[in-house]
């Protein structure tokens, strides 16, 4: 009898490190096999670098066959058409299938340009969700800037990721500086958030105060609680919303160039699978990133079931940051080796967030321990310092993941130092130092 087979469903931020992390926590006990529909690793991240040309694509990507192969991990880009449950088989696009013992589902989401008409790289708008579509806004970019007009950025109603948005906003904002045409850009930031700086988190520290400020020195307009009802070619149809979730007042706003942020919904090999998934297709997991149902099945990242924070008039989802997806990385890894070594799972992540908001030159960083409040630890900043510190963090994040290392012990060391955790107890595979996280 052979040993017990680990599939990870997907190979982006959190399942190509999930894979590493895997492997090297069971310790042998289990094969470990990761199935991507593509052999290259993005740094989402960086994408709205891509899209102003501050970064190539393939400088912020990494091929990955050499370092699953190094690492022996197993490794197909074929992709999955359909995870077959309850017969834990994952049916793959080729018609072959793989049966596994554990399935870790890292998948992130479907985004949903087709809930809201003219919407997307196939409508009206860019996309940075992506590292094709930031490649593909880049060129519209520099068609646009050949004759400028007014800009639209922001997040409609169901998104569940404002970060980038902002983060665009800002920095195409440095970049029509750079190329003195500023002047003739007038820009609206258009967000289902009830406020500036909500983040689909309420807030971390004084990011409304803080964003609201970087908006308005930058003469960028905002409308919050924000519906989008269309898009027409060079037309933005918004519904302002009130408390009560009537209509405040319509805005028919005309673009140049623009970048909105959609909903997410699971993806469509894992949706519709009763005890699974909820209705949005997101994975339902338990306080061990385990689903109730399936108890082989863990889930991380993005694809995550997170309820709202509260109530909102428009829709607004909950971000999963990359230190928040890092820490269930790290609590599936300690789980699956226990359950592998006879013992019951009992690590679990902290949902930390850790997050660089980059604008060109400065940005705004905010620590929420846990991501989810009331919060621990609430603090969130501003300064040229961001910006540096995210291409330090861009490096690093790349070097890691060509060198098919999980959590290097110095990164271990250094977040353990600023009191930055990934597990809330202590596991059997994990160190002295992973305990005690409040």
């Amino acid at each position: 009898m052979g040993k017990p087979l680990i599939v990870v469903l997907g190979a982006g931020l959190g399942g190509t490190i999930a894979s590493y992390e895997i492997k090297a926590a069971v310790k042998g006990l289990a094969d470990v096999m990761t199935v991507s529909d593509t052999d290259t690793y993005s740094f989402i991240p960086s994408n709205p670098w891509v899209a102003v040309r501050w970064r190539e694509p393939e400088a912020i990507q990494v091929h990955l066959p050499p370092v699953f192969a190094k690492k022996k991990i197993g490794f197909t880009a074929v992709g999955a058409k359909r995870l077959h449950a309850s017969e834990k088989r994952l049916e793959l696009n080729d018609g072959t299938s793989i049966t596994y013992d554990y399935l870790v589902i890292a998948t992130g989401p479907e985004l949903a340009f087709d809930e809201i008409e003219g919407l997307g790289p196939q409508g009206h708008t860019v996309s940075v969700c992506q590292t094709a579509h930031a490649a593909e806004a880049a060129d519209a970019f520099d068609a646009f800037a050949k004759n400028p007009g007014p800009i639209v950025v922001g997040a409609v109603q169901g998104a569940s990721c404002y970060g980038p948005d902002y983060e665009f906003a800002l920095i195409l904002d440095t970049e029509l500086r750079r190329r003195k045409i500023r002047d003739k850009v007038p820009m609206t930031f258009v967000t289902a958030e009830p406020y500036i700086g909500h983040l689909g988190l309420d807030g971390v520290g004084d990011t409304k105060s803080l964003l609201e400020s970087e908006l308005r020195e930058r003469h960028i307009k905002w409308i919050t609680n924000a519906r989008v009802t269309k898009v027409d070619p060079g037309v933005m149809h918004v519904e302002e919303v009130g408390e009560d979730g009537s209509v405040r007042k319509a805005h028919d706003l005309p673009f140049g160039y623009s970048m909105l942020l959609p909903a997410f919904r699971g993806v469509a090999a894992v949706r519709d699978i009763e005890g699974l998934t909820n209705p949005r297709g997101f994975i339902i997991v338990d306080k061990h990133q385990r689903n109730p149902a399936f108890p082989e099945i863990f889930a991380l990242g993005v694809c995550v079931a997170i309820p709202p924070t509260g109530p909102t008039p428009v829709p607004v989802g909950v971000p999963k940051t990359g230190f928040m997806i890092e820490s269930m990385v790290t609590a599936i890894a300690a789980n699956l080796a226990s359950i592998l070594e006879g013992e019951a799972p009992g690590a679990e992540a902290t949902w930390n967030a850790v997050c660089l908001a980059d604008f060109g030159d400065g940005g705004v960083a905010f620590v929420a321990q846990p991501q989810i409040p009331p919060r621990n630890v609430n603090w969130s900043s501003s300064g040229k310092w961001v910006h540096l510190a995210k291409i330090g963090f861009e490096k690093y994040f790349l070097r890691k993941v060509r060198k098919g290392e999980g959590e290097p012990f110095y990164e271990k060391f250094v977040m353990h130092a600023m009191g930055i955790r990934k597990l809330r107890f202590r596991s059997p595979v994990s160190d002295s130092s992973s305990e005690g996280v409040r």
